[in-house]
């Protein structure tokens, strides 16, 4: 059999692809464990590291810009108003104040 160990991980050029595949840290531990490959295992298990605080960076802010992105796309379907969107904004900078 040729290839596919690893759902052909070597052909994932997009970050999606990537993103919750459970192909790359068997990955990383396969490198780890050959000994000679330590270079390539870290830059593998660093590059787990930064999907994984994108992940929660990105969900953070998904988390904040929710309400407004709700208000916004109220207004547009004419569900509510201006003023919806405007104390959304109140909300996500903090301040309280809707005008």
């Amino acid at each position: 059999m040729s290839g596919g160990s690893y759902g052909y991980l070597y052909g994932k050029s997009e970050l999606g692809e990537l993103e919750f595949n459970p192909d790359l840290p068997e990955m990383a531990a396969r490198l780890a464990g050959l000994g000679y490959a330590e270079d390539a295992a870290r830059e593998t298990e660093e590059l787990l590291v930064l999907m994984r605080q994108w992940q929660i960076r990105a969900q953070v802010r998904v988390e904040r810009l929710a309400d407004v992105w709700k208000a916004v796309e109220w207004w547009d379907s004419s569900d509510s108003g201006e003023d919806g969107v405007k104390a959304a904004l109140a909300r996500y900078r903090g301040d309280g104040d809707a005008s």
